[in-house]
């Protein structure tokens, strides 16, 4: 029979085979097809016979055809044929498809789609042909009917796939059904209809499905819905690793975890490579991806940013057109983030509305560790990422070539963070993936290189955090760093510094690139930069420091300033301590010829002397001997001769220019602590060793410095050539080789100090030496002063830095303050009878601190140690702690009537100046600082007793310190004292924290203070009022407080009616006649921009998220709105910052900066309440109102405000044409025209919300003002009518117009 139908399909006519066909019983035509199909003979040219016998404009033609189809979709799906022969099969299916008529083909589709939703498919193959089927469908012209009505075929269509998206759909059958679309002619609503579909279908399927899924949603976005698409899978990956975090960061020991994370992150990549594939195919997709973030970052960030974007994004950047954008976006979202973690952080008003989510930051650092699962088209972005960072946001140059380094306490700033972020991501990125360590390290390099000229301290730190990490693994990018040592001598010192130190690890474990170092070192010293000698300097002490010679006492006896322990290689073995002995030898050898080099060069070399012995005591003989022969030079051995030094030799004269030659004092410093450290360290060892040889030089050295002392102290200014006569001025050359010389001389003088306090033992012929060089010292000084004073020399401010260590300081002050042994009393006493040598220790500890405040570290051996500097200042603040407290000011002061500041109030400088230090430099360390200064302290409690505790007991210190001074008689005032004592409390009261009693304790204190106390001192004021906003803002938002000081200011500068006597209000007592303007004034101004800052803020990120909830159209669902309590806040504030300009806009304020500012900040509060206005414009499109209190706030600014501003804009232009002056028209333009434009939105939300919100405003014609005098009078008249009207509408009773005010504006808050 087969072959009959075949013979017969082959004739020309197909009349034959019709009728064959016809007289056929179904049953058996349908056996006949199915028996070929499964032995897999000739079903093709069966079918394509039958096809052609049975043509569909005949109607048992088109029903046979019909139920052939069924029956071959039935064939398909069981499976039982082979794959060609079903392909073939579905391949004549689909060629034929087009020919069914209408209702045929609504039958077939409609059988597809109950099999869809019954889930009765069972392989899917035959699913090829819905696409075509539909296709054929929406391409019928003529209507269909369906049981209520008739529909084209396009709206047949669509009723089909809205049926065939609203079923279930079975799991294996998601990608199939998918692709599938992707032939189907889709409109755009129909595209959303699917993907919404597909975008559900996500959390039913496997991991590993989801890959090919999106493939194809990528391609179905072409036709519509890229937006949706894009966000639909970033959703579904936030909310992945979200559940993936809680359950890795939940309880370990539960097995449930649902994905390991390592397919997780290789699923997350591969989807990200299709995105990326399918972006660089379609523009389109890519734009929206740009799109979706930038929306993002107006509202909640985190909704839109996530580390799976982050990532997608990054990848991203390989596409060129993108990368620009997508870095940019990704840098303003980085400081984005942090300003709003930093605007949080400063404001408790901020942090009750908006919980703060997980910052940018971390998003990006999670994606490094992610990034290890092989996503290497992550890493290049990572890598571009952190380098911009770096580049855009570290320290910047600043004036005089000083850059201004920002410490790690500083690190609050938003840039820097961004910094260091870039650092971080670098640092972990390098630790990661092995393929990109090169490429980082020699971008770091280079940018050591070729931006030398601006600061780059930041790469230095990366480049040392790298090498410490992994000193062996870069070995093999040793070549790179030996390049980078030829530039070395063109590079500026303080580069070469940092990158030494950097490559130290390095020299340890490569000898190629110690042996390249030391020749170019070798160059370098003979180059003509002073630059490049000081490098060569510097460079050949790190090595003597690193590389140990036999025998050296250990490091852990002494203390070490650069952490080589990090490097765990040790190359050294005996032979090698030989080998570093003779190569130890040899540098010291080339240091030797440094000696004739310039001042600056040599006083390197005797700062890095005694850092090396510490580090490598057996080089001990040769760096001594070099010492003692340099001195030779300069001292006189002869024992009666006066001066003992030859202070000529060292300063020298060459062509019309004199410098100094010889760093004489920073000689004879090096000597002092090399020996001090050379008799308590190596001494004690070799007297069991009896060695005599050795004792020669420092028996010598010994000698000299006793002899040196004596001849100094019987010298007379005479004998130096120096005395009041002489010639100190800068112009000629007697003049600057005198200033040289008194400078020598005096810091001799220090050495001297130090040495003979040092070999004292409290004895008192020493101590009575020690004040003899302090009074050699001082009659310098004084001369010095005074030349200065006469000549207006610029040295006059410049003080010269002490020479004394800061260890030293730390013990002449505890012994001359805190010392009560009792066989120490008779010798302190000779230096305590001197108030000139106290106050002169303690104004040397200040210059160390301020030292260590302005660099980071101070000079002198040990001072560059942290941990050193450290405890010599907890130390020294213990001592001046307790002078400051046991012996007050007013008792020192008025006991001795003295020139210069007296040493408590020094002391308390001192102490102003250590606490702003510890908190930049020490931060972590704080808890140890304030243990040390607690002299109660019990060792066994310390665990208990938190920071807020500690920082309280010392805060109660100064707190009756400023109220003893308070109470005291106003001519005794100590303006200095209460200034630096606000500043103490400032600073200790950072350490409080918000939520603590204590915290709100000092609140309350301050309050109290400002609200009792009238002192007609500015600064004082300014000082305690800044402290009390700062406390302020950390307990709830200053509005209303800002409020009573607009009405004490009002009290107390009058009206700008001279008629209107105001009512004083006296809320705060700090507010008088010479505080009010500008002190105070200003004060409030720049608090109340600090509050609108905040409003706007918020009112950025409400319409962010209204923008985010239009989109989503959920939302309007919502009965109560999510953003209530914030819209809520933001009128309560609003309303408050009102009445307080209400107040200060009728205040008859001074010309100048505070009628400027005033100005301005009315712009910004007009230019807020319009963005308010336009945010509740935003509000209605989504029908929801506008609240009542809204409508009051409104009501506020027409009566309390508008009215108000003109007035004064009118009352400023009169001062202004009585001063014939005209400079700040432009402020007041711009104040008008805010009230223009807030009023011509309020006009729009009026007929938007149905509300009328212009009837509380009067449009006042002084709006119209030209900006001339002439008008005036008429303008303020009118005014006055529009403010009686005001007044009687709401208040009723028309006396006391001050009281009035107020009570007009407290009601329209109620």
């Amino acid at each position: 029979m087969d072959q009959k139908i075949i013979s017969l399909a082959a004739e020309k006519t197909a009349d034959k085979l019709q009728k064959f066909l016809q007289n056929l019983k179904e049953d058996d035509l349908a056996n006949l097809l199915q028996n070929q199909a499964v032995k897999g003979k000739a079903a093709g040219a069966l079918l394509r016979g039958i096809f052609k016998g049975s043509p569909c404009s005949e109607e048992a033609g088109a029903l046979r055809r019909r139920n052939i189809y069924t029956l071959c979709i039935q064939l398909v799906e069981s499976g039982d044929l082979q794959k060609e022969v079903a392909s073939e099969i579905i391949g004549l299916l689909m060629l034929e498809a087009h020919n069914f008529p209408g209702p045929l083909l609504v039958e077939l589709a409609s059988e597809f789609i109950d099999a869809v939703r019954e889930g009765s498919l069972v392989n899917g193959k035959s699913l090829e042909l819905l696409p075509i089927i539909l296709t054929a469908l929406a391409a019928k012209k003529e209507n269909l009917t369906d049981g209520k009505g008739e529909l084209s075929g396009e709206e047949y269509k669509k009723q089909l796939i809205n049926t065939l998206c609203s079923g279930r759909w079975d799991q294996q059958y998601v990608i199939q059904l998918t692709s599938m679309f992707k032939d189907v002619p889709l409109t755009a609503e129909e595209v959303e209809f699917v993907v919404e579909k597909v975008l559900k279908m996500f959390p039913k399927l496997n991991l590993q499905e989801i890959p090919p899924l999106v493939y194809q949603l990528l391609i179905l976005s072409s036709k519509g819905s890229r937006k949706r698409v894009l966000e639909g899978i970033m959703a579904f990956f936030n909310e992945l690793d979200k559940q993936h975090n809680e359950e890795q960061s939940g309880d370990e020991l539960l097995d449930l975890v649902t994905v390991p994370s390592g397919e997780l992150r290789h699923v997350e990549g591969t989807i990200i490579l299709h995105i990326v594939f399918a972006i660089k195919l379609d523009r389109d997709l890519g734009r929206e991806l740009l799109k979706h973030v930038k929306t993002g970052q107006h509202g909640d960030s985190s909704k839109n940013l996530c580390p799976f974007t982050i990532a997608l994004m990054l990848s991203v950047t390989r596409i060129q057109r993108f990368a620009e954008q997508v870095f940019d976006l990704l840098k303003t979202s980085v400081v984005k983030s942090f300003k709003d973690l930093q605007l949080l952080q400063g404001s408790k008003f901020l942090q009750n509305l908006v919980s703060h989510k997980s910052c940018v930051s971390t998003m990006i650092l999670e994606v490094v560790k992610n990034s290890v699962h092989s996503w290497d088209h992550v890493t290049q972005g990572l890598v571009e990422l952190g380098f911009i960072l770096m580049d855009s946001y570290g320290p910047k140059k600043i004036l005089e070539g000083k850059a201004v380094e920002i410490s790690s306490g500083l690190s609050r700033v938003p840039v820097h963070q961004a910094c260091k972020l870039g650092a971080s991501i670098l640092l972990e990125t390098f630790k990661i993936h092995e393929m990109i360590r090169q490429e980082i390290l020699e971008q770091v390099l280079n940018r050591v290189v070729t931006k030398a000229s601006s600061p780059i301290s930041h790469f230095l730190d990366l480049l040392s955090s790298i090498i410490m990490y992994a000193p062996l693994v870069l070995q093999s990018c040793s070549s790179k760093i030996i390049e980078t040592f030829d530039y070395l001598s063109f590079l500026p010192f303080q580069t070469v510094q940092g990158l030494l130190k950097a490559v130290q690890p390095l020299l340890k474990v490569s000898m190629s690139m110690r042996d390249s170092l030391i020749l170019v070192l070798r160059k370098a010293m003979f180059a003509s930069p002073l630059d490049a000698r000081k490098s060569a300097v510097a460079g050949f002490l790190l090595l003597l420091k690193n590389f140990k010679v036999l025998g050296s006492l250990s490091s852990s006896q002494c203390s070490q300033s650069i952490g080589v322990s990090q490097v765990h290689v040790d190359v050294h073995s005996r032979y090698n301590s030989v080998a570093n002995e003779t190569f130890c030898l040899e540098i010291i050898d080339s240091l030797r010829r440094c000696l004739g080099q310039q001042a600056d060069v040599r006083i390197m070399l005797y700062e890095g002397f005694y850092d090396v012995l510490r580090r490598n005591s057996q080089l001990v003989n040769s760096i001594m001997q070099t010492l003692l022969s340099q001195l030779k030079q300069f001292y006189e051995p002869k024992p009666d001769l006066l001066p003992p030094l030859k202070l000529e030799a060292c300063i020298v004269t060459q062509g019309d220019q004199t410098f100094l030659q010889e760093p004489l004092a920073h000689l004879l410093c090096c000597i002092q602590h090399c020996l001090a450290w050379y008799k308590s360290r190596v001494m004690p060892l070799q007297q069991e060793e009896e060695e005599e040889e050795e004792e020669g030089f420092y028996q010598e050295l010994d000698d000299m410095l006793e002899s040196i002392t004596n001849r100094v102290i019987k010298s007379e200014l005479e004998d130096f050539e120096l005395d009041k006569s002489s010639d100190f001025s800068q112009t000629t050359d007697i003049g600057i080789r005198n200033n040289f010389c008194a400078l020598l001389v005096m810091g001799v003088c220090e050495i001297l100090i130090e040495y003979n306090f040092s070999i004292s033992n409290f004895s008192k012929n020493k101590f009575e030496e020690v004040l003899s060089l302090f009074m050699c010292y001082k009659k310098l000084s004084d001369v010095l002063k005074e030349k200065a004073s006469k000549g207006k020399a610029k040295m006059a401010n410049k003080t010269n830095d002490s020479l004394l260590s800061m260890k030293f300081v730390s013990d002449l002050l505890t012994a001359l303050f805190r010392d009560s042994t009792q066989s120490h009393e008779e010798s302190l006493s000779v230096l305590r009878s001197s108030n000139e040598f106290m106050r002169y220790a303690v104004s040397v500890a200040l210059q160390k601190v301020q030292q260590l405040k302005e660099a980071g570290h101070v000079s002198g051996p040990d001072g560059q140690n942290p941990d050193k500097v450290f405890q010599n200042l907890c130390d020294i603040t213990r001592v001046l702690l307790w002078r400051y407290t046991s012996i007050p000011t007013s008792v020192e002061e008025s006991g001795k009537k003295e020139k210069g500041k007296s040493i408590s109030l020094l002391c308390l400088e001192g102490l102003q100046k250590i606490f702003d230090a510890v908190q930049q430099f020490y931060q972590p360390k704080i808890w140890q600082f304030l243990r040390a200064l607690d002299v109660t302290d019990n060792e066994g409690e310390e665990a208990e007793v938190s920071v807020t505790q500690r920082a309280t007991f010392q805060i109660r210190q100064f707190q009756r310190s400023l109220l003893n001074l308070l109470s005291s008689q106003e001519e005794d005032f100590n303006s200095k004292e209460a200034l630096l004592l606000v500043s103490v409390l400032s600073s200790l009261s950072k350490l409080l924290e918000p939520s603590s009693p204590q915290f709100l304790q000092m609140l309350s204190w301050t309050s109290k203070i400002c609200k009792e106390n009238s002192l007609e001192d500015a600064s004082f004021c300014k000082g305690l009022m800044n402290l009390l906003f700062s406390l302020h803002v950390l307990y709830k938002s200053p509005v209303s407080l800002l409020r009573d000081l607009s009405q004490d200011i009002h009290g107390q500068l009058g009206d700008i009616d001279q008629d209107i006597e105001v009512e004083k209000t006296n809320h705060f007592a700090m507010v008088n006649l010479r505080t009010a303007a500008p002190t105070v004034c200003l004060l409030v101004l720049s608090q109340a921009e600090k509050v609108l800052e905040e409003v706007d803020w918020l009112i950025t990120k409400l319409k962010g998220q209204v923008s985010q909830e239009i989109i989503s159209e959920e939302a309007s669902s919502q009965a109560v709105p999510p953003n209530h309590p914030i819209e809520k806040a933001i009128i309560i504030q609003l309303g408050t910052l009102l009445t307080f300009f209400h107040e200060l806009v009728q205040t008859a304020l001074p010309s100048g900066s505070c009628v400027d500012t005033l100005l301005k900040d009315l712009c910004k509060m007009y230019t807020i309440l319009t963005a308010l206005v336009k945010y509740y414009l935003q509000v209605c499109r989504s029908s929801r109102g506008i609240p009542k209190n809204m409508e009051k706030l409104v009501k506020l600014s027409g009566s309390h405000l508008t009215p108000l501003c003109y007035s004064f804009i009118s009352y400023v232009q009169n001062k202004k044409s009585n001063s014939l002056k005209s400079a700040g028209e432009k402020k007041e333009k711009t104040a008008a025209v805010g009230t223009a434009v807030y009023e011509k939105f309020l006009i729009h939300l009026s007929k938007r919300s149905k509300v009328n919100l212009m009837q509380h405003m009067k449009l006042s014609t002084s709006r119209d003002f030209k900006i001339r005098g002439n008008i005036l009078d008429m303008v303020l008249q009118e005014e006055e009518e529009n403010e009686e009207g005001t007044a009687s509408e709401l208040g009723g009773q028309n006396e006391e117009p001050a009281k009035k005010k107020r009570k007009k504006e407290t009601k329209c808050l109620s």
